[in-house]
């Protein structure tokens, strides 16, 4: 047998205003057939998964087509139809198929397709036929649709954030089209589209509330007659009509035990909607608890969250920590101009620069400072232990440290940067463990990594467009009502059915 695997990963934030381009995918990863099969098969992600589940399964797995950006702004109108396009060849060119496991992101927005995760799954369903199963992995980020339920026969989300079991649910899946191709069993999927949405804030999924949710959804999926349960978080930054959380149930054949799944899953996430709300600290707020904590201190700075879709180059803490009171601390700005001009003036060399701030209003000024280059390098490094989204090897591009008098060490980058490995601060010089304070433009993404050296971690809501204050945006797409942005008493839930063999 045959299974084709297809991955089109990208977490599209609708408030960037600059487009997400083909090159941004061919810097990170853009492979189609013969390229797709050669290199694929590696790390930590769940397409690595899909591999080791089929061949335990003495399945041969055909990659057709792997694309991968950093989240950030829309995908551009005709570049999400190159890749479509591509990826279309590349099914028609594999052959005959037994069926196909796909790995969207769940929250892709391309400028000519608000709901681009369900345009090309129906491309593949139109396709392979009804007669072929396609099962899946997203990621609990998504913004689950009905037609991504009708699509598939069976997705199961990551369980974890940080996200740390991607290859394991690629071992799902894998397993599950297995046990569906062998006739053993006859997926049948349903989801509640929950009309809430999961502040970004409270979404760490190995503490409460996630946890008890993630514990409910496997209590759920092992019971008799159930094949898999998964807690959609959704991605609030991404303004579509499909915005918010859900639930996902997945049975054996029983459409009327998948919806009542379906249903207590959800039921769980809307009990918990008061939980669910954002705790949040402004930055002197923040800073002031920090002053009283062990350190070092991590603050994380959630309105310049990178893997979010922001710019990286937010200079509000910065400022905040470029004082004398406050100790050694460290910090990231994405900024190819300032750190060409550290590059070229080389390591011990003196000279002002105007970092970061670039990005307008919501990320601050600029920080202006006499600094010192402390090390230049290419950026290129590997971390042993996979991270935050499966990965080892790392390439931010060339990249400069510069201290200012005060003792803040800038790491100007010419890449934005998504800070998942001590490795990127290690690998030039520096020792994390020596700084007061550390400022990881992320919210739960750093904190494996993290959490090595720093003793307490603070989430604080910065200004910017991933803003853990969902009233300070103005959504004009997203479904209503949703709570906490609407009254909850005129809220009702409603199931939807996947495709069934």
């Amino acid at each position: 047998m045959r299974v084709g695997i297809i991955s089109l990963y990208h977490e599209s934030n609708t408030f960037n205003p600059r487009p997400t381009t083909l090159d941004d995918f061919k810097a990170q990863r853009f492979l189609v057939g013969a390229a797709a099969r050669s290199q694929d098969g590696w790390g930590n992600h769940e397409v690595a998964g899909f591999i080791e589940g089929l061949a335990r399964e003495r399945i041969e797995a055909i990659p057709l087509f792997a694309a991968w950006a950093l989240p950030g702004g829309v995908i551009a109108g005709d570049e999400f139809t190159i890749l479509t396009q591509e990826m279309e060849r590349a099914l028609i060119d594999a052959g005959p198929l037994d069926g196909v496991l796909v790995a969207p992101h769940g929250a892709a927005v391309s400028e000519s397709a608000a709901d681009a995760d369900d345009q090309w799954l129906r491309m593949v369903r139109a396709r392979t036929g009804d007669h072929l199963p396609i099962v899946g992995t997203i990621d609990p980020h998504a913004n689950l649709s009905a037609l991504m339920i009708e699509m598939t026969d069976a997705l199961t989300a990551y369980r974890t954030n940080p996200h740390l079991d991607q290859r394991q649910r690629g071992v799902e899946a894998a397993t599950l089209i297995a046990r569906t191709l062998r006739g053993e069993i006859i997926p049948t999927q349903a989801a509640m589209l929950t009309p809430l949405i999961i502040n970004i804030e409270r979404q760490r999924c190995d503490q409460s509330p996630c946890l008890d949710l993630q514990k409910a959804a496997r209590e759920i999926g092992g019971r008799g007659g159930m094949l898999s349960s998964s807690v959609v978080l959704g991605f609030p930054y991404a303004d579509v009509a499909e915005m918010g959380a859900a639930a996902i149930a997945v049975a054996d054949g029983d459409a009327a035990l998948a919806d009542r799944a379906a249903g207590e899953l959800g039921g769980a996430i809307w009990k918990h909607r008061h939980d669910l709300k954002g705790q949040l600290l402004d930055p002197i707020a923040a800073l002031q608890r920090a002053r009283s904590l062990p350190g070092p201190v991590c603050l994380l700075d959630m309105g310049d969250n990178v893997g979010g879709g922001s710019p990286g180059d937010g200079t509000g803490l910065a400022h905040l920590l470029n004082r004398p009171d406050i100790g050694k601390s460290f910090v990231s700005l994405y900024d190819p101009a300032s750190a060409d001009m550290a590059i070229k003036a080389g390591v011990g060399a003196t000279l002002m620069l105007d970092m970061g701030g670039n990005s307008g209003p919501p990320y601050g000024p600029a920080l202006c400072d006499r600094v010192t280059v402390t090390h230049v390098s290419a950026g290129v490094f590997t971390d042993l232990r996979p991270r935050h989204g499966g990965i080892t090897h790392y390439d931010i591009g060339p990249l400069a440290v510069a201290m200012t008098g005060h003792g803040l060490s800038v790491m100007l980058t010419t890449r934005r940067t998504f800070p998942v490995s001590l490795v990127q601060l290690t690998s030039c010089g520096l020792d994390p463990s020596k700084f007061r304070y550390i400022v990881a433009k992320g919210v739960h993404a750093p904190v494996t990594a993290y959490e090595e050296v720093c003793k307490s971690f603070i989430r604080v809501n910065t200004p910017g467009i991933t803003s853990a204050d969902l009233d300070s945006f103005d959504y004009v797409h997203r479904r209503r009502p949703l709570f906490p942005l609407e009254d909850e008493t005129k809220i009702e839930t409603r199931i939807v059915r996947g495709h069934l063999l």
